[in-house]
């Protein structure tokens, strides 16, 4: 009995002494995670901060000097078109407006007596009885006394003039942003009174760096944002370009314009405007899940599967060259085309040439 184990034992050994090789496994098939490569966009999403400002910024202010005896507004009121702001002390206005009246009395008297005394030395001159220096003389002060008629009037309506700029009153309708201004507060000339804020359409105004400013144009669509109503986006354009940098920094100032205004946007609130910018160098990239691509000594790659028939596949390895990390994927730039299929998950496991097994159920979605 024990003969008969032992010779069972000593069989496999002596067969492995004669060179007998035991018979190979086929490799198994697996299956793969895997997703179709999609196209991705040629336009560079830049996103910057922002502030929005009215349409129409005016800032209200006397083209007279005096002191503030009224201020008719306050911040945050609603004014219509020609509604009083502010008033200033007139008393001195219209004093001036009684003397430059007075004048003009005093120059239409002067003016009637000397064209009554122009008319009596032109009879005279007409009967031989007075010279011509005479009649020359009072022609002149004729004309002088009308002259000073004129004079006189343009005064009188200056006067008047300075006196109706004592009254501010609204240019347009909108509403008061600002009044730095108090009663019995002595204000010279062009001294910013109230600021009104006015335009049925609200602008937001941002800045962009120099090496970005040369892609953003005149009438380029953009998308804004507002941190006080983060659910809502509105389309606007972009209305004007700097030409200058602006402070110390390289930066320059562009403004875009809402198409469509809520009454819930104010002037200050802040903002993020998103621009899509044409890219440099290839315009056609693709996208993958960044879980696609692997980097060993070789550099990068990704695992394409070449399909056959029965669901099976061949595994090939391309060397890629990726671009930016975006919310929609990893851009390839280099190395892939649309529409291939590429392994997403242990790509360390899978080898050139390998048959792999595609389930359509594997496949991932972007």
């Amino acid at each position: 009995m024990i003969s008969r184990n032992l010779l069972a034992l000593l069989l496999p050994l002596c067969l492995l002494a004669c060179g007998s090789e035991p018979a190979q496994q086929p490799e198994l098939i697996r299956p793969i995670r895997y997703q179709k490569v999609k196209p991705g966009s040629s336009l560079l999403k830049r996103t910057f901060s922002g502030m929005a400002q009215a349409g129409v910024e005016s800032r209200l202010s006397f083209r007279v000097s005096g002191a503030v005896e009224e201020v008719a507004v306050q911040v945050g009121d609603k004014v219509k078109k020609g509604q009083l702001i502010a008033r200033l002390d007139a008393t001195d206005y219209r004093l001036q407006v009684q003397e430059a009246q007075a004048a003009l009395a005093n120059a239409r008297a002067q003016a009637r007596n000397a064209e009554a005394n122009y008319e009596r030395v032109r009879g005279l001159y007409e009967n031989r009885n007075a010279s011509r220096n005479d009649l020359d003389a009072a022609r002149a002060a004729n004309e002088s006394a009308e002259a000073q008629v004129r004079a006189s009037k343009t005064r009188l309506e200056l006067a008047r003039s300075q006196q109706a700029y004592t009254r501010l009153t609204a240019p347009s309708a909108g509403a008061i942003a600002s009044v730095p201004i108090e009663i019995n507060e002595n204000i010279a000339a062009g001294q910013m009174v109230a600021l009104l804020t006015s335009g049925a359409l609200t602008e937001v105004g941002c800045t962009v760096p120099e090496s970005l400013i040369t892609q953003i144009k005149q009438k380029m669509s953009v998308e804004v944002f507002f941190d006080a109503l983060p659910e809502r986006k509105f389309s606007a354009t972009v209305t004007e370009v700097g030409v200058a940098a602006t402070g110390q920094g390289t930066t320059f100032p562009v403004t875009v314009r809402l198409e469509k205004s809520s009454g819930m946007i104010r002037p200050g609130m802040a903002a993020t405007i998103i621009f899509l910018l044409p890219k440099a160098g290839n315009n056609n990239p693709v996208l993958v899940v960044p879980e696609a691509i692997g980097e060993d000594r070789k550099g990068r790659f990704a695992f394409v599967v070449e399909s056959g028939k029965d669901g099976l596949g061949i595994i090939h390895r391309r060397a890629v060259t990726v671009g930016e990390l975006t919310s929609e994927g990893l851009e390839v730039l280099s190395g892939l085309q649309d529409s291939d299929l590429v392994v997403t998950a242990g790509i360390s496991r899978i080898h050139e040439g390998q048959q792999v097994q595609i389930l359509a159920g594997n496949e991932v979605q972007p």
